[in-house]
Protein backbone atom coordinates (compact mmCIF):
# COMPACT_ATOMS: atom_id res chain seq x y z
CA UNK A 1 0.00 0.00 0.00
CA UNK A 2 2.80 2.46 0.91
CA UNK A 3 4.54 1.85 -2.42
CA UNK A 4 1.29 2.25 -4.39
CA UNK A 5 0.61 5.63 -2.76
CA UNK A 6 4.21 6.67 -3.44
CA UNK A 7 4.00 5.59 -7.08
CA UNK A 8 0.71 7.41 -7.69
CA UNK A 9 2.00 10.60 -6.09
CA UNK A 10 5.22 10.61 -8.10
CA UNK A 11 3.34 9.87 -11.34
CA UNK A 12 0.87 12.69 -10.64
CA UNK A 13 3.69 15.16 -9.97
CA UNK A 14 5.58 14.05 -13.08
CA UNK A 15 2.47 14.50 -15.22
CA UNK A 16 2.22 18.13 -14.12
CA UNK A 17 5.96 18.77 -14.40
CA UNK A 18 6.22 19.39 -10.66
CA UNK A 19 9.52 18.46 -9.01
CA UNK A 20 9.11 16.02 -6.12
CA UNK A 21 9.93 17.74 -2.82
CA UNK A 22 10.51 15.69 0.29
CA UNK A 23 11.59 15.98 3.86
CA UNK A 24 14.50 13.73 4.80
CA UNK A 25 13.90 12.20 8.23
CA UNK A 26 15.40 9.76 10.66
CA UNK A 27 14.85 8.76 14.26
CA UNK A 28 17.82 8.29 16.57
CA UNK A 29 18.39 7.60 20.22
CA UNK A 30 19.27 10.59 22.41
CA UNK A 31 22.92 11.52 21.81
CA UNK A 32 23.20 9.41 18.64
CA UNK A 33 24.57 11.12 15.51
CA UNK A 34 21.96 11.05 12.71
CA UNK A 35 24.49 11.78 9.91
CA UNK A 36 24.88 8.22 8.57
CA UNK A 37 21.14 7.59 8.46
CA UNK A 38 20.47 10.96 6.85
CA UNK A 39 23.12 10.16 4.24
CA UNK A 40 21.04 7.12 3.26
CA UNK A 41 18.02 9.33 2.74
CA UNK A 42 20.11 11.71 0.64
CA UNK A 43 21.14 8.81 -1.58
CA UNK A 44 17.45 8.19 -2.36
CA UNK A 45 16.88 11.87 -3.11
CA UNK A 46 19.91 11.96 -5.40
CA UNK A 47 19.05 8.70 -7.19
CA UNK A 48 15.51 9.85 -7.95
CA UNK A 49 16.42 13.49 -8.70
CA UNK A 50 14.07 14.76 -6.01
CA UNK A 51 14.45 17.95 -4.00
CA UNK A 52 14.82 17.90 -0.23
CA UNK A 53 14.13 21.33 1.26
CA UNK A 54 13.82 19.88 4.77
CA UNK A 55 16.31 17.59 6.49
CA UNK A 56 15.56 16.75 10.08
CA UNK A 57 15.58 14.11 12.78
CA UNK A 58 14.06 13.34 16.14
CA UNK A 59 16.26 12.11 18.96
CA UNK A 60 13.45 10.89 21.14
CA UNK A 61 14.11 7.22 20.72
CA UNK A 62 11.17 4.95 19.91
CA UNK A 63 8.26 7.18 20.89
CA UNK A 64 4.90 7.59 19.24
CA UNK A 65 5.49 9.39 15.92
CA UNK A 66 2.41 11.54 16.61
CA UNK A 67 4.24 13.31 19.45
CA UNK A 68 7.68 13.73 17.87
CA UNK A 69 8.42 17.41 17.19
CA UNK A 70 10.16 16.98 13.84
CA UNK A 71 7.62 14.50 12.54
CA UNK A 72 4.96 17.10 13.38
CA UNK A 73 7.01 19.64 11.42
CA UNK A 74 6.98 17.34 8.39
CA UNK A 75 3.23 16.73 8.71
CA UNK A 76 2.69 20.50 8.70
CA UNK A 77 4.99 20.97 5.70
CA UNK A 78 2.97 18.37 3.77
CA UNK A 79 -0.27 20.18 4.69
CA UNK A 80 1.22 23.49 3.44
CA UNK A 81 2.36 21.75 0.23
CA UNK A 82 5.98 22.65 0.96
CA UNK A 83 6.86 18.99 0.55
CA UNK A 84 5.05 16.05 -1.02
CA UNK A 85 6.39 13.30 1.19
CA UNK A 86 8.93 11.99 3.66
CA UNK A 87 12.03 9.90 2.97
CA UNK A 88 13.19 7.76 5.90
CA UNK A 89 15.80 5.03 6.06
CA UNK A 90 13.47 2.26 7.18
CA UNK A 91 10.14 1.64 8.82
CA UNK A 92 11.94 1.64 12.18
CA UNK A 93 12.33 5.40 11.78
CA UNK A 94 8.57 5.46 12.10
CA UNK A 95 7.92 2.58 14.49
CA UNK A 96 8.82 -1.03 15.18
CA UNK A 97 5.16 -1.65 16.01
CA UNK A 98 3.10 -2.59 12.96
CA UNK A 99 -0.08 -0.88 14.14
CA UNK A 100 1.73 2.39 14.93
CA UNK A 101 3.54 2.23 11.58
CA UNK A 102 0.21 1.69 9.76
CA UNK A 103 -1.44 4.54 11.68
CA UNK A 104 1.44 6.85 10.77
CA UNK A 105 1.21 5.91 7.10
CA UNK A 106 -2.50 6.70 7.26
CA UNK A 107 -1.76 10.07 8.90
CA UNK A 108 0.83 10.98 6.24
CA UNK A 109 -1.50 9.93 3.43
CA UNK A 110 -4.46 11.78 4.97
CA UNK A 111 -2.40 14.95 4.69
CA UNK A 112 -1.77 14.21 1.01
CA UNK A 113 1.76 12.90 1.44
CA UNK A 114 3.73 9.73 0.97
CA UNK A 115 6.51 7.82 2.70
CA UNK A 116 9.53 6.57 0.78
CA UNK A 117 12.09 4.26 2.38
CA UNK A 118 15.78 3.89 1.60
CA UNK A 119 15.67 0.23 2.60
CA UNK A 120 13.15 -2.50 1.85
CA UNK A 121 9.99 -2.38 3.93
CA UNK A 122 11.10 -5.37 6.00
CA UNK A 123 14.67 -4.12 6.60
CA UNK A 124 15.73 -2.54 9.87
Amino acid sequence: MREAVLSRAVERLAATGTPVRVGRYTLVEPGQDPACRLAETQAVVDRLSWQAPITTFDSTGMTDPAIRPQMARLYAAICRNEIHGIVAVSRTDISTFSCVYADTLTAIQARGGFLALARHETAI
